[in-house]
């Protein structure tokens, strides 16, 4: 590794400002974050109306690829981040070549492509310890007739630009890989073993410019649709020995990157016990809400510090928490079209309830609008005020 430079230190003469490719809600959070400490922020986002663009210092309205709109965010940032992975990797090196980029753009590309996301897994495996699950690429009808038996029932997802559940299908026989193969217009695909699933965490990492790491407490994620539904830190069900071995992973795959800023890692854990690696996310994550709340520092603050070369923040958390994704759906009553907002009066008034509204103003279902945290001295009081908040806004389900 090249010899670190000297920080970029929050500064009023001249401002010292951070960039952030993307004007989703984690920029919009990240700015919030960078801004507290000290720090302006640009962001550049194609859309004029986006969540990080109504906090941000100045916004960039242009595409991820416009060199004149990327050579102004790099004469004008001492640094600049993504807040999401699909922003092309080749922006990022554009940018390297001009100041300081974190994550870099090769740590990046790895996130955005499931093939070499998994073959880099299965490369850090020696140290890390844990492999992915059984996959097999397919590019053509050939390699869909060619898939074993061992390998179903499976997941078919598309090798590039799938999330939250978009570009994946659950498969059972080769029939039905080969239709899913073709509803995805042929472009190549992964198809992964589903496995005896026992539950899903995820690890948030963060590594410094200066090669310091730290692992935040283990988050227990519960999914719906391909969306992430809740966090429970500490999970419930999560063993010591299953934390310490998630974390010792996500160490050894964030070293091997020389990884720099905050990325999340998330794991299914079998029935037998097993750790599966499933996939990587080159950002702060959905997952790690709950460290505004009942971390001492939260993964935006980190993240902040970690692309400005500051030393890395105390990872603890404070307090128990479960954290609950808002999505559209809670604007409307069922079998109404019509938004009206919820009673946000009557979550907040649970004990241990922190509100976060990304600043969107047209709910769709599926979409996210926002987060709740509830911390509390003991997870069961948070449970429960969890489970009021459901019941409060018509979300069927609980923290466990």
């Amino acid at each position: 590794m090249s010899e670190q430079q000297a920080p970029f230190v929050p500064s009023a003469t001249p401002p010292t400002w951070l960039g952030v490719m993307g004007g989703g809600q984690l920029g919009r959070m990240f700015v919030h974050a960078a801004q507290a400490m000290g720090f302006k922020v640009a962001v550049l986002e194609p859309a004029r109306d986006c969540p990080a663009g109504h906090a941000a210092d100045y916004l960039l309205t242009a595409s991820y690829t416009d060199p004149v709109a990327l050579n102004q965010l790099s004469g004008l940032c001492a640094a600049v981040t993504t807040e999401f992975e699909n922003v092309p990797a080749q922006s990022l090196a554009q940018l390297a070549a001009h100041g300081f980029v974190a994550p870099a753009a090769a740590s990046v590309s790895i996130a955005q492509d499931r093939i070499a996301e998994k073959r880099f897994f299965t490369e850090c495996a020696a140290t890390s310890h844990v492999l992915p699950a059984p996959h097999l690429v397919i590019q053509n009808d050939a390699e869909v007739d060619a898939i074993a038996d061992e390998l179903l029932p499976g997941i078919l997802k598309t090798a590039r630009l799938g999330y939250d559940g978009k570009g994946q299908v659950r498969v059972r026989t080769r029939e039905e890989a080969r239709a899913a193969f073709h509803e995805m217009q042929g472009v190549t695909c992964v198809l992964e073993k589903m496995l005896p699933l026992a539950y899903e965490v995820s690890v948030l990492a963060a590594r410094g410019a200066d090669g310091e790491s730290a692992v935040y407490p283990i988050a227990e994620n519960v999914h719906r649709d391909g969306i992430l539904f809740s966090t429970t830190v500490p999970g419930p069900n999560v063993s010591e020995e299953c934390a310490r071995r998630a974390q010792q992973a996500a160490l050894a795959i964030i070293g091997r990157m020389e990884y720099v800023g905050v990325l999340c890692i998330e794991f299914f854990v079998l029935q037998d016990g097993s750790l599966v690696v499933n996939e990587m996310a080159p950002r702060p994550h959905n997952s790690g809400h709950y460290t505004i709340d009942a971390c001492v520092t939260s993964q935006f603050a980190q993240q902040a510090r970690a692309m400005a070369q500051l030393p890395l923040g105390d990872v603890r958390q404070h307090s128990p928490a479960v954290m609950l994704n808002i999505l559209g759906d809670v604007w409307f009553e069922p079998g109404s079209d019509t938004p009206r907002e919820p009673a946000w009066d009557k979550v907040l008034a649970l004990h241990g309830a922190n509100l976060h509204l990304y600043g969107k103003d047209d709910p769709r279902r599926g979409r996210k609008m926002g987060h709740v945290t509830f911390v509390a001295p003991a997870l069961e009081q948070a449970q429960e005020s969890f489970a009021a908040a459901c019941r409060i806004l018509g979300i069927p389900g609980s923290a466990d």
